[in-house]
């Protein structure tokens, strides 16, 4: 009797795919339009196309930035774009929404140019896990984008996974 360890997960045929790895490095950043209206709630076009002017843009260099507003109060669609338009030149990608609009997007634009031909016919098992803020949109783009080619998706890790699809 041979007393050698088996590791029957790495001899199983399953590929890993951890969207963890494709994480696009830069800090992501909020800027929140409430803090540019007047008492807190009044779009005042003359006071913020100032600050807008004025505002360090070159603060936000490489980062990767929504623009949102958690007040309630009624602010125009052009006061979205006059930021977009200072900031783009310094940022990586700007965003109208929240913190989690920008993850999704991020994601799905990443999950758009991923090469999927190395799963092509693969048992491909996407890792659960994952000490980075994965949204959970990215799990239903990367199942739509990896279906047409793999021969099965499984989701968890190789001692738990749940199934997801199987090639018929």
């Amino acid at each position: 009797m041979s007393d050698d360890i088996v590791n029957r997960v790495a001899n199983s045929g399953l590929v890993n795919f951890d969207l963890e790895a494709y994480y696009p490095k830069g800090q992501r950043q909020l800027i929140d339009l409430k803090d540019w209206l007047f008492e807190g709630l009044i779009l005042k076009e003359k006071d913020f196309r100032q600050a807008v002017k004025d505002y360090d843009w070159v603060q936000h260099q490489d980062q990767y930035v929504a623009i949102d507003c958690s007040a309630d109060a009624i602010v125009p669609v052009w006061a979205y774009m006059l930021i977009s338009n200072a900031i783009s030149p310094y940022a990586k990608k700007v965003v109208k929404g929240n913190l989690e609009n920008l993850e999704s997007l991020i994601f799905h634009e990443l999950i758009n140019t991923l090469d999927i031909n190395p799963f092509k016919n693969q048992r491909v098992i996407v890792k659960g896990c994952s000490n980075l803020p994965i949204p959970e949109s990215a799990y239903v783009a990367i199942t739509n984008k990896l279906s047409p080619v793999v021969k099965s998706i499984m989701y968890g890790e190789a001692c738990s996974s749940v199934p997801i699809y199987k090639k018929k």
